[in-house]
Protein backbone atom coordinates (compact mmCIF):
# COMPACT_ATOMS: atom_id res chain seq x y z
CA UNK A 1 0.00 0.00 0.00
CA UNK A 2 1.09 3.56 -0.68
CA UNK A 3 2.22 5.30 2.50
CA UNK A 4 0.66 8.69 3.07
CA UNK A 5 1.07 11.21 5.86
CA UNK A 6 -1.90 12.65 7.82
CA UNK A 7 -1.48 16.16 6.40
CA UNK A 8 -1.74 14.92 2.83
CA UNK A 9 -4.79 12.85 3.82
CA UNK A 10 -6.43 15.97 5.21
CA UNK A 11 -5.60 18.04 2.13
CA UNK A 12 -6.90 15.42 -0.28
CA UNK A 13 -9.95 14.85 1.92
CA UNK A 14 -10.79 18.55 1.78
CA UNK A 15 -10.39 18.44 -1.99
CA UNK A 16 -12.81 15.51 -2.26
CA UNK A 17 -15.36 17.39 -0.15
CA UNK A 18 -14.93 20.45 -2.34
CA UNK A 19 -15.54 18.35 -5.45
CA UNK A 20 -18.89 16.95 -4.27
CA UNK A 21 -20.07 20.35 -3.04
CA UNK A 22 -19.16 21.92 -6.40
CA UNK A 23 -20.99 19.09 -8.14
CA UNK A 24 -24.09 19.92 -6.13
CA UNK A 25 -23.99 23.60 -6.99
CA UNK A 26 -23.49 22.79 -10.67
CA UNK A 27 -26.49 20.44 -10.62
CA UNK A 28 -28.75 23.00 -8.95
CA UNK A 29 -27.68 25.89 -11.19
CA UNK A 30 -27.97 23.92 -14.44
CA UNK A 31 -31.32 22.28 -13.64
CA UNK A 32 -34.68 23.33 -15.02
CA UNK A 33 -37.42 22.05 -12.73
CA UNK A 34 -38.47 23.98 -9.64
CA UNK A 35 -37.99 20.87 -7.52
CA UNK A 36 -34.24 20.94 -8.17
CA UNK A 37 -33.32 24.53 -9.05
CA UNK A 38 -35.38 26.04 -6.21
CA UNK A 39 -35.99 23.24 -3.68
CA UNK A 40 -32.58 21.56 -4.16
CA UNK A 41 -34.04 18.06 -4.04
CA UNK A 42 -30.84 16.39 -5.19
CA UNK A 43 -27.55 15.04 -3.85
CA UNK A 44 -24.03 14.37 -5.09
CA UNK A 45 -21.33 11.94 -3.99
CA UNK A 46 -17.97 10.38 -4.79
CA UNK A 47 -17.34 6.64 -4.50
CA UNK A 48 -14.11 4.72 -4.61
CA UNK A 49 -13.54 2.13 -7.30
CA UNK A 50 -14.92 -0.60 -5.03
CA UNK A 51 -18.24 1.20 -4.61
CA UNK A 52 -17.63 2.56 -1.11
CA UNK A 53 -18.74 6.11 -0.28
CA UNK A 54 -15.79 8.51 -0.20
CA UNK A 55 -17.85 11.59 0.56
CA UNK A 56 -21.36 12.94 0.14
CA UNK A 57 -22.30 16.60 -0.14
CA UNK A 58 -24.39 18.13 2.63
CA UNK A 59 -27.68 17.74 0.83
CA UNK A 60 -30.26 15.08 1.69
CA UNK A 61 -29.47 12.14 4.02
CA UNK A 62 -32.15 9.98 2.42
CA UNK A 63 -30.28 9.96 -0.88
CA UNK A 64 -27.44 7.93 0.63
CA UNK A 65 -29.83 5.00 0.31
CA UNK A 66 -29.81 5.46 -3.47
CA UNK A 67 -26.05 5.85 -3.63
CA UNK A 68 -25.03 2.78 -1.64
CA UNK A 69 -27.13 0.55 -3.88
CA UNK A 70 -26.23 1.70 -7.39
CA UNK A 71 -22.57 0.59 -7.73
CA UNK A 72 -23.17 -2.98 -6.44
CA UNK A 73 -25.98 -3.35 -8.98
CA UNK A 74 -23.75 -2.06 -11.78
CA UNK A 75 -20.99 -4.49 -10.80
CA UNK A 76 -23.51 -7.33 -10.68
CA UNK A 77 -24.66 -6.61 -14.23
CA UNK A 78 -21.38 -5.63 -15.91
CA UNK A 79 -17.89 -7.16 -15.62
CA UNK A 80 -15.12 -4.72 -14.76
CA UNK A 81 -13.47 -4.96 -18.20
CA UNK A 82 -16.77 -3.95 -19.83
CA UNK A 83 -16.87 -0.57 -18.05
CA UNK A 84 -15.14 2.12 -20.10
CA UNK A 85 -14.35 5.85 -19.78
CA UNK A 86 -17.37 7.89 -20.82
CA UNK A 87 -19.90 5.24 -19.79
CA UNK A 88 -22.80 6.67 -17.78
CA UNK A 89 -25.25 4.39 -16.00
CA UNK A 90 -28.82 5.41 -15.17
CA UNK A 91 -31.01 3.63 -12.64
CA UNK A 92 -33.93 4.22 -10.30
CA UNK A 93 -35.42 0.88 -9.27
CA UNK A 94 -35.58 0.04 -5.58
CA UNK A 95 -35.10 -3.68 -6.18
CA UNK A 96 -32.76 -3.89 -9.17
CA UNK A 97 -31.47 -0.34 -9.61
CA UNK A 98 -30.12 0.77 -6.27
CA UNK A 99 -32.53 3.67 -5.66
CA UNK A 100 -35.03 3.95 -2.81
CA UNK A 101 -38.00 5.14 -4.90
CA UNK A 102 -38.59 5.65 -8.60
CA UNK A 103 -38.53 9.48 -8.86
CA UNK A 104 -34.90 9.52 -7.65
CA UNK A 105 -33.00 9.08 -10.91
CA UNK A 106 -29.37 8.13 -10.25
CA UNK A 107 -26.54 8.73 -12.71
CA UNK A 108 -23.17 7.05 -12.09
CA UNK A 109 -20.06 7.60 -14.20
CA UNK A 110 -16.74 5.76 -13.71
CA UNK A 111 -13.67 7.95 -13.26
CA UNK A 112 -10.50 6.85 -15.02
CA UNK A 113 -7.01 8.29 -14.66
CA UNK A 114 -5.17 6.87 -17.59
CA UNK A 115 -6.18 3.24 -17.79
CA UNK A 116 -6.95 2.96 -14.08
CA UNK A 117 -10.40 3.34 -12.58
CA UNK A 118 -10.07 5.57 -9.51
CA UNK A 119 -13.69 6.09 -8.50
CA UNK A 120 -17.26 6.89 -9.42
CA UNK A 121 -19.08 10.20 -9.82
CA UNK A 122 -22.66 9.71 -8.62
CA UNK A 123 -25.62 12.00 -8.24
CA UNK A 124 -29.34 11.68 -7.80
CA UNK A 125 -32.14 14.12 -8.45
CA UNK A 126 -35.80 13.80 -7.55
CA UNK A 127 -37.64 14.17 -10.86
CA UNK A 128 -41.07 15.57 -9.98
CA UNK A 129 -42.93 13.29 -12.36
CA UNK A 130 -44.74 9.94 -12.20
CA UNK A 131 -47.63 11.85 -10.62
CA UNK A 132 -51.21 10.71 -10.04
CA UNK A 133 -50.18 7.05 -9.81
CA UNK A 134 -51.37 4.06 -7.83
CA UNK A 135 -49.36 2.60 -4.96
CA UNK A 136 -50.67 -0.92 -4.46
CA UNK A 137 -47.31 -2.21 -5.77
CA UNK A 138 -44.23 -0.78 -7.45
CA UNK A 139 -45.44 -1.48 -10.99
CA UNK A 140 -48.03 1.29 -10.55
CA UNK A 141 -45.49 3.89 -9.45
CA UNK A 142 -43.63 4.65 -12.68
CA UNK A 143 -41.05 3.27 -15.07
CA UNK A 144 -38.49 0.97 -13.41
CA UNK A 145 -34.91 1.31 -14.63
CA UNK A 146 -32.13 -1.11 -13.68
CA UNK A 147 -28.59 0.27 -14.08
CA UNK A 148 -28.14 0.52 -17.85
CA UNK A 149 -25.90 2.69 -20.01
CA UNK A 150 -27.37 6.06 -20.88
CA UNK A 151 -24.02 6.92 -22.48
CA UNK A 152 -21.66 4.34 -23.95
CA UNK A 153 -18.06 5.63 -24.07
CA UNK A 154 -19.38 9.18 -24.27
CA UNK A 155 -22.09 8.51 -26.88
CA UNK A 156 -25.73 9.09 -25.86
CA UNK A 157 -27.97 6.04 -26.27
CA UNK A 158 -30.86 8.09 -27.60
CA UNK A 159 -33.28 5.19 -27.92
CA UNK A 160 -32.98 4.53 -24.18
CA UNK A 161 -33.43 8.22 -23.41
CA UNK A 162 -36.50 8.36 -25.64
CA UNK A 163 -37.99 5.33 -23.87
CA UNK A 164 -37.53 7.03 -20.51
CA UNK A 165 -38.96 10.37 -21.66
CA UNK A 166 -42.02 8.71 -23.21
CA UNK A 167 -42.93 7.46 -19.73
CA UNK A 168 -42.69 10.94 -18.19
CA UNK A 169 -45.49 13.46 -17.89
CA UNK A 170 -43.27 16.52 -18.23
CA UNK A 171 -40.53 15.27 -20.59
CA UNK A 172 -38.90 18.64 -21.30
CA UNK A 173 -38.20 19.07 -17.59
CA UNK A 174 -36.83 15.55 -17.32
CA UNK A 175 -34.48 16.04 -20.27
CA UNK A 176 -33.15 19.33 -18.94
CA UNK A 177 -32.63 17.90 -15.45
CA UNK A 178 -30.87 14.83 -16.87
CA UNK A 179 -28.50 17.12 -18.73
CA UNK A 180 -27.83 19.00 -15.49
CA UNK A 181 -27.04 15.71 -13.78
CA UNK A 182 -24.68 14.80 -16.63
CA UNK A 183 -22.91 18.14 -16.29
CA UNK A 184 -22.43 17.65 -12.56
CA UNK A 185 -20.89 14.21 -13.02
CA UNK A 186 -18.63 15.36 -15.85
CA UNK A 187 -17.40 18.18 -13.63
CA UNK A 188 -16.62 15.64 -10.91
CA UNK A 189 -14.70 13.44 -13.37
CA UNK A 190 -12.51 16.36 -14.46
CA UNK A 191 -11.85 17.51 -10.90
CA UNK A 192 -10.96 14.00 -9.75
CA UNK A 193 -8.64 13.45 -12.71
CA UNK A 194 -6.91 16.76 -11.97
CA UNK A 195 -6.48 15.69 -8.33
CA UNK A 196 -4.90 12.40 -9.42
CA UNK A 197 -2.57 14.24 -11.78
CA UNK A 198 -1.48 16.58 -9.00
CA UNK A 199 -0.87 14.02 -6.24
CA UNK A 200 -0.76 10.73 -8.13
CA UNK A 201 -3.60 8.23 -8.36
CA UNK A 202 -2.02 5.93 -5.77
CA UNK A 203 -1.93 8.72 -3.17
CA UNK A 204 -5.50 9.77 -3.84
CA UNK A 205 -6.69 6.17 -3.51
CA UNK A 206 -4.65 5.72 -0.33
CA UNK A 207 -6.09 8.93 1.11
CA UNK A 208 -9.62 7.64 0.39
CA UNK A 209 -8.88 4.45 2.29
CA UNK A 210 -7.34 6.41 5.18
CA UNK A 211 -10.36 8.71 5.40
CA UNK A 212 -12.71 5.75 5.65
CA UNK A 213 -10.54 4.21 8.37
CA UNK A 214 -10.57 7.52 10.24
CA UNK A 215 -14.38 7.74 10.10
CA UNK A 216 -14.55 4.17 11.43
CA UNK A 217 -12.23 5.01 14.34
CA UNK A 218 -14.28 8.07 15.29
CA UNK A 219 -17.54 6.12 15.15
CA UNK A 220 -16.10 3.28 17.22
CA UNK A 221 -14.77 5.73 19.80
CA UNK A 222 -18.18 7.38 20.06
CA UNK A 223 -19.98 4.05 20.46
CA UNK A 224 -17.43 2.88 23.02
CA UNK A 225 -18.31 5.88 25.19
CA UNK A 226 -21.87 4.54 25.58
CA UNK A 227 -22.39 2.08 28.45
CA UNK A 228 -22.87 -1.46 27.17
CA UNK A 229 -26.48 -2.56 27.13
CA UNK A 230 -29.69 -2.64 25.13
CA UNK A 231 -31.73 0.53 24.74
CA UNK A 232 -35.28 0.23 23.46
CA UNK A 233 -37.85 2.69 22.19
CA UNK A 234 -41.34 2.42 20.72
CA UNK A 235 -43.10 4.95 18.53
CA UNK A 236 -46.21 4.84 16.39
CA UNK A 237 -46.61 5.42 12.67
CA UNK A 238 -49.77 6.95 11.31
CA UNK A 239 -50.56 8.29 7.85
CA UNK A 240 -53.52 9.59 5.95
CA UNK A 241 -52.87 6.71 3.53
CA UNK A 242 -54.40 4.15 5.91
CA UNK A 243 -56.62 4.08 8.97
CA UNK A 244 -54.47 2.00 11.33
CA UNK A 245 -51.82 3.30 13.71
CA UNK A 246 -48.81 1.00 13.50
CA UNK A 247 -46.27 0.24 16.19
CA UNK A 248 -42.54 0.52 15.42
CA UNK A 249 -39.91 -0.62 17.89
CA UNK A 250 -36.12 -0.64 17.98
CA UNK A 251 -33.65 -2.36 20.30
CA UNK A 252 -30.20 -0.81 20.09
CA UNK A 253 -27.51 -3.04 21.55
CA UNK A 254 -24.13 -1.52 22.37
CA UNK A 255 -21.25 -3.88 23.01
CA UNK A 256 -17.80 -2.38 23.19
CA UNK A 257 -17.25 -0.28 20.07
CA UNK A 258 -20.03 -1.87 17.99
CA UNK A 259 -23.75 -1.16 17.71
CA UNK A 260 -26.59 -3.34 16.50
CA UNK A 261 -30.05 -1.99 15.68
CA UNK A 262 -32.93 -4.49 15.57
CA UNK A 263 -36.29 -3.18 14.39
CA UNK A 264 -39.75 -4.64 14.77
CA UNK A 265 -42.41 -3.45 12.37
CA UNK A 266 -45.72 -4.66 10.90
CA UNK A 267 -45.89 -6.41 7.51
CA UNK A 268 -45.48 -4.29 4.38
CA UNK A 269 -48.60 -2.52 3.20
CA UNK A 270 -50.39 -1.97 -0.12
CA UNK A 271 -49.41 1.69 -0.11
CA UNK A 272 -46.30 3.62 -1.10
CA UNK A 273 -44.97 3.78 2.45
CA UNK A 274 -42.69 0.74 2.51
CA UNK A 275 -38.96 1.08 3.11
CA UNK A 276 -36.34 -0.76 1.07
CA UNK A 277 -33.35 -2.01 3.09
CA UNK A 278 -30.85 0.54 1.71
CA UNK A 279 -33.22 3.33 2.78
CA UNK A 280 -33.34 1.84 6.27
CA UNK A 281 -29.53 1.73 6.36
CA UNK A 282 -29.21 5.35 5.25
CA UNK A 283 -31.65 6.43 7.96
CA UNK A 284 -29.84 4.52 10.68
CA UNK A 285 -26.41 5.80 9.64
CA UNK A 286 -27.69 9.37 9.69
CA UNK A 287 -29.50 9.08 13.03
CA UNK A 288 -26.58 7.41 14.81
CA UNK A 289 -24.00 9.80 13.39
CA UNK A 290 -26.09 12.83 14.37
CA UNK A 291 -26.08 11.73 18.01
CA UNK A 292 -22.68 10.05 18.36
CA UNK A 293 -20.57 12.68 16.58
CA UNK A 294 -21.86 14.96 13.79
CA UNK A 295 -18.25 15.70 12.76
CA UNK A 296 -17.62 12.12 11.57
CA UNK A 297 -16.79 12.20 7.88
CA UNK A 298 -19.74 11.09 5.73
CA UNK A 299 -18.10 8.07 4.13
CA UNK A 300 -18.46 4.30 4.22
CA UNK A 301 -16.14 3.95 7.21
CA UNK A 302 -18.72 5.25 9.67
CA UNK A 303 -21.04 2.32 8.93
CA UNK A 304 -18.53 -0.45 9.68
CA UNK A 305 -19.31 -0.71 13.42
CA UNK A 306 -23.09 -0.59 12.80
CA UNK A 307 -25.33 -3.51 11.86
CA UNK A 308 -29.04 -3.23 11.14
CA UNK A 309 -31.83 -5.77 10.89
CA UNK A 310 -35.59 -5.69 10.36
CA UNK A 311 -37.99 -8.50 9.46
CA UNK A 312 -37.87 -9.17 5.73
CA UNK A 313 -41.23 -8.39 4.20
CA UNK A 314 -42.03 -5.82 6.88
CA UNK A 315 -42.78 -2.16 6.33
CA UNK A 316 -39.18 -1.34 7.30
CA UNK A 317 -37.52 -3.98 5.10
CA UNK A 318 -39.91 -4.61 2.26
CA UNK A 319 -39.69 -7.20 -0.48
CA UNK A 320 -40.73 -7.08 -4.12
CA UNK A 321 -43.20 -5.87 -5.32
CA UNK A 322 -44.00 -3.50 -2.45
CA UNK A 323 -44.61 0.12 -3.40
CA UNK A 324 -42.02 2.55 -2.00
CA UNK A 325 -42.84 6.00 -3.37
CA UNK A 326 -43.56 7.59 0.04
CA UNK A 327 -40.88 5.69 1.97
CA UNK A 328 -39.60 8.93 3.51
CA UNK A 329 -42.58 9.05 5.90
CA UNK A 330 -41.62 5.80 7.60
CA UNK A 331 -37.92 6.71 7.48
CA UNK A 332 -38.67 9.88 9.43
CA UNK A 333 -40.23 7.72 12.13
CA UNK A 334 -37.18 5.45 12.10
CA UNK A 335 -34.98 8.48 12.82
CA UNK A 336 -37.26 9.34 15.75
CA UNK A 337 -37.03 5.74 16.97
CA UNK A 338 -33.25 5.63 16.89
CA UNK A 339 -32.85 8.97 18.61
CA UNK A 340 -35.50 8.12 21.20
CA UNK A 341 -33.56 4.99 22.13
CA UNK A 342 -30.21 6.79 22.17
CA UNK A 343 -31.67 9.47 24.45
CA UNK A 344 -31.74 6.78 27.14
CA UNK A 345 -28.09 5.96 26.52
CA UNK A 346 -26.88 9.54 26.12
CA UNK A 347 -29.13 11.85 28.16
CA UNK A 348 -28.66 15.49 27.33
CA UNK A 349 -27.37 14.82 23.79
CA UNK A 350 -30.60 14.16 21.87
CA UNK A 351 -33.35 16.54 20.79
CA UNK A 352 -37.05 15.92 21.30
CA UNK A 353 -38.97 14.60 18.31
CA UNK A 354 -39.18 16.89 15.31
CA UNK A 355 -42.21 17.14 13.06
CA UNK A 356 -41.19 13.79 11.57
CA UNK A 357 -43.83 13.84 8.86
CA UNK A 358 -42.40 15.17 5.57
CA UNK A 359 -45.79 16.38 4.37
CA UNK A 360 -45.88 16.01 0.59
CA UNK A 361 -48.26 17.99 -1.62
CA UNK A 362 -48.64 17.06 -5.29
CA UNK A 363 -50.69 19.08 -7.80
CA UNK A 364 -51.12 17.97 -11.44
CA UNK A 365 -53.02 19.55 -14.29
CA UNK A 366 -53.17 20.44 -17.97
CA UNK A 367 -52.18 23.80 -19.44
CA UNK A 368 -54.13 25.58 -22.17
CA UNK A 369 -51.74 24.22 -24.82
CA UNK A 370 -52.46 20.65 -23.70
CA UNK A 371 -49.15 20.09 -21.92
CA UNK A 372 -49.10 18.65 -18.42
CA UNK A 373 -47.76 20.36 -15.32
CA UNK A 374 -46.67 18.78 -12.05
CA UNK A 375 -45.93 20.67 -8.85
CA UNK A 376 -44.41 18.80 -5.93
CA UNK A 377 -43.54 20.24 -2.55
CA UNK A 378 -42.52 18.64 0.70
CA UNK A 379 -43.31 20.99 3.56
CA UNK A 380 -41.29 21.30 6.75
CA UNK A 381 -42.49 21.90 10.29
CA UNK A 382 -41.07 22.25 13.77
CA UNK A 383 -37.79 20.78 14.95
CA UNK A 384 -37.56 19.22 18.38
CA UNK A 385 -36.38 21.32 21.29
CA UNK A 386 -32.72 20.94 22.22
CA UNK A 387 -31.32 20.31 25.71
CA UNK A 388 -30.21 23.94 25.92
CA UNK A 389 -32.28 25.81 23.31
CA UNK A 390 -35.66 26.04 21.62
CA UNK A 391 -36.26 24.03 18.46
CA UNK A 392 -36.13 25.65 15.03
CA UNK A 393 -39.42 26.56 13.37
CA UNK A 394 -40.57 25.86 9.82
CA UNK A 395 -37.73 23.55 8.80
CA UNK A 396 -37.20 20.09 7.38
CA UNK A 397 -35.80 17.59 9.85
CA UNK A 398 -33.75 14.41 9.74
CA UNK A 399 -33.95 12.63 6.38
CA UNK A 400 -35.09 15.59 4.28
CA UNK A 401 -33.17 18.78 3.73
CA UNK A 402 -34.95 20.54 0.88
CA UNK A 403 -35.80 24.21 0.67
CA UNK A 404 -39.27 25.65 0.28
CA UNK A 405 -40.46 26.79 -3.12
CA UNK A 406 -40.56 30.61 -2.98
CA UNK A 407 -44.01 32.07 -3.44
CA UNK A 408 -42.86 34.07 -6.49
CA UNK A 409 -41.60 30.95 -8.27
CA UNK A 410 -44.70 28.95 -7.33
CA UNK A 411 -47.17 31.51 -8.68
CA UNK A 412 -45.08 32.19 -11.79
CA UNK A 413 -44.80 28.54 -12.78
CA UNK A 414 -48.18 27.08 -11.77
CA UNK A 415 -51.89 28.06 -11.72
CA UNK A 416 -51.91 28.35 -7.93
CA UNK A 417 -52.00 31.28 -5.52
CA UNK A 418 -50.56 31.01 -2.04
CA UNK A 419 -52.91 32.89 0.27
CA UNK A 420 -51.14 32.16 3.57
CA UNK A 421 -47.70 30.87 4.45
CA UNK A 422 -47.00 31.19 8.14
CA UNK A 423 -45.85 29.60 11.35
CA UNK A 424 -48.67 28.03 13.37
CA UNK A 425 -49.08 29.62 16.80
CA UNK A 426 -49.45 27.09 19.60
CA UNK A 427 -48.09 24.21 17.53
CA UNK A 428 -44.80 23.85 19.42
CA UNK A 429 -44.44 21.39 22.29
CA UNK A 430 -44.04 23.22 25.60
CA UNK A 431 -41.10 22.71 27.91
CA UNK A 432 -38.17 24.39 29.58
CA UNK A 433 -37.19 24.70 25.96
CA UNK A 434 -40.09 24.71 23.54
CA UNK A 435 -40.14 22.91 20.20
CA UNK A 436 -40.21 24.59 16.83
CA UNK A 437 -43.47 25.68 15.22
CA UNK A 438 -45.22 23.96 12.34
CA UNK A 439 -46.22 25.60 9.06
CA UNK A 440 -49.52 26.54 7.46
CA UNK A 441 -49.82 26.84 3.67
CA UNK A 442 -53.14 27.83 2.12
CA UNK A 443 -53.51 27.48 -1.68
CA UNK A 444 -56.19 28.85 -3.96
CA UNK A 445 -56.65 26.76 -7.09
CA UNK A 446 -56.69 28.91 -10.24
CA UNK A 447 -57.37 26.11 -12.75
CA UNK A 448 -58.92 22.67 -12.38
CA UNK A 449 -56.34 20.12 -11.26
CA UNK A 450 -55.82 16.93 -9.31
CA UNK A 451 -54.27 16.97 -5.86
CA UNK A 452 -52.92 14.51 -3.36
CA UNK A 453 -51.25 14.94 0.01
CA UNK A 454 -49.27 12.47 2.07
CA UNK A 455 -48.49 13.11 5.71
CA UNK A 456 -48.28 11.65 9.16
CA UNK A 457 -48.34 12.70 12.82
CA UNK A 458 -52.09 13.22 12.42
CA UNK A 459 -53.13 11.09 15.39
CA UNK A 460 -49.75 10.46 17.03
CA UNK A 461 -47.97 13.71 17.85
CA UNK A 462 -44.21 14.45 18.11
CA UNK A 463 -43.04 13.56 21.60
CA UNK A 464 -41.15 15.63 24.13
CA UNK A 465 -38.13 14.64 26.23
CA UNK A 466 -37.24 14.90 29.91
CA UNK A 467 -40.69 16.17 30.86
CA UNK A 468 -41.25 18.25 27.71
CA UNK A 469 -44.73 18.09 26.16
CA UNK A 470 -45.76 16.83 22.76
CA UNK A 471 -46.38 19.16 19.84
CA UNK A 472 -49.51 19.41 17.71
CA UNK A 473 -49.94 17.28 14.58
CA UNK A 474 -50.87 17.57 10.92
CA UNK A 475 -54.16 18.79 9.48
CA UNK A 476 -55.22 18.77 5.83
CA UNK A 477 -58.36 20.66 4.81
CA UNK A 478 -59.61 20.26 1.23
CA UNK A 479 -62.60 22.52 1.69
CA UNK A 480 -66.25 21.46 1.58
CA UNK A 481 -65.79 19.70 4.91
CA UNK A 482 -63.23 17.23 3.55
CA UNK A 483 -60.26 16.67 5.87
CA UNK A 484 -57.21 14.38 5.94
CA UNK A 485 -58.38 12.40 2.90
CA UNK A 486 -56.14 9.73 1.37
CA UNK A 487 -55.57 9.36 -2.35
CA UNK A 488 -56.07 11.89 -5.10
CA UNK A 489 -58.96 14.35 -5.34
CA UNK A 490 -60.21 16.59 -8.14
CA UNK A 491 -60.04 20.30 -7.34
CA UNK A 492 -61.96 23.06 -9.10
CA UNK A 493 -60.80 26.58 -9.83
CA UNK A 494 -61.43 28.77 -6.81
CA UNK A 495 -61.24 25.93 -4.30
CA UNK A 496 -59.08 26.43 -1.20
CA UNK A 497 -56.65 23.84 0.24
CA UNK A 498 -55.07 24.28 3.67
CA UNK A 499 -52.12 22.21 4.91
CA UNK A 500 -50.85 22.39 8.49
CA UNK A 501 -47.69 20.53 9.53
CA UNK A 502 -46.64 19.34 13.00
CA UNK A 503 -44.52 21.26 15.47
CA UNK A 504 -41.58 19.87 17.44
CA UNK A 505 -41.67 18.35 20.91
CA UNK A 506 -40.55 20.25 24.00
CA UNK A 507 -37.54 19.52 26.22
CA UNK A 508 -37.61 19.70 30.00
CA UNK A 509 -40.57 20.38 32.27
CA UNK A 510 -42.62 23.46 31.33
CA UNK A 511 -42.28 24.88 34.85
CA UNK A 512 -38.58 25.34 34.14
CA UNK A 513 -39.14 27.85 31.34
CA UNK A 514 -38.01 31.34 32.26
CA UNK A 515 -40.45 34.21 32.57
CA UNK A 516 -38.48 36.17 29.99
CA UNK A 517 -38.88 33.35 27.44
CA UNK A 518 -42.61 33.05 28.16
CA UNK A 519 -43.10 36.78 27.76
CA UNK A 520 -41.16 36.78 24.52
CA UNK A 521 -43.39 34.01 23.16
CA UNK A 522 -46.45 36.04 24.20
CA UNK A 523 -45.16 39.21 22.53
CA UNK A 524 -44.41 37.33 19.32
CA UNK A 525 -47.83 35.66 19.30
CA UNK A 526 -46.42 32.15 19.51
CA UNK A 527 -48.71 31.27 22.44
CA UNK A 528 -51.87 32.74 23.98
CA UNK A 529 -52.24 34.15 27.48
CA UNK A 530 -54.48 31.21 28.35
CA UNK A 531 -51.80 28.76 27.14
CA UNK A 532 -49.15 30.58 29.19
CA UNK A 533 -51.27 30.34 32.34
CA UNK A 534 -52.49 26.79 31.78
CA UNK A 535 -49.22 25.16 30.68
CA UNK A 536 -46.52 27.35 32.17
CA UNK A 537 -48.35 28.77 35.21
CA UNK A 538 -47.25 32.13 33.85
CA UNK A 539 -49.30 34.37 36.15
CA UNK A 540 -47.78 32.85 39.28
CA UNK A 541 -44.28 32.89 37.80
CA UNK A 542 -44.81 36.46 36.64
CA UNK A 543 -45.80 37.71 40.10
CA UNK A 544 -42.91 35.88 41.79
CA UNK A 545 -40.47 37.21 39.21
CA UNK A 546 -41.65 40.80 39.60
CA UNK A 547 -41.58 40.58 43.40
CA UNK A 548 -37.98 39.34 43.28
CA UNK A 549 -36.99 42.26 41.04
CA UNK A 550 -38.72 44.76 43.36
Amino acid sequence: MTKIDPITVEVIGSALTSIVEEMGEALVRASYSTNIKERRDCSTALFDRNGNTLCQAEHIPMHLGSFIGIIPHINKRYPADDIKPGDVFIGNDAYEGGATHLPDIVLAEPIFHGDTMVGWAVNTAHHADFADRGHAHIYQEGIRIPPVRLYREGVLQKDLQDLFLLNCQVPHERLSDLRAQMSANRLCVRRMQDLCTKYGADKVLAAGDALQDYAERKMRAGIAAIPDGTYSFTDYFDSNQFAAVMEFKVDITVKGDAMHLAFDAPPQVAAGLNVIYTALLATCYYAVKAVIDPTILPNAGLSRPITVEAPYGSLLNCKHPAAVDGRIAACQRVADLVQGALAKALPGKVTAAGNGACTGALFTGTREDGSLWVYLETIGGGAGARPTADGLSGVHVHMTNTSNLPVEALELEYPLTLLRYELVNGSAGAGTWRGGMGLRRVYRIEADCRFSVEGGRIAVYPWGLDGGLQATGSQFDFGNGQKNLPGTVQLKAGQIVELVTPGGGGYGVPSGRSVDDIERDLREGRITADFAERIYGYQTQHETHRAAIA
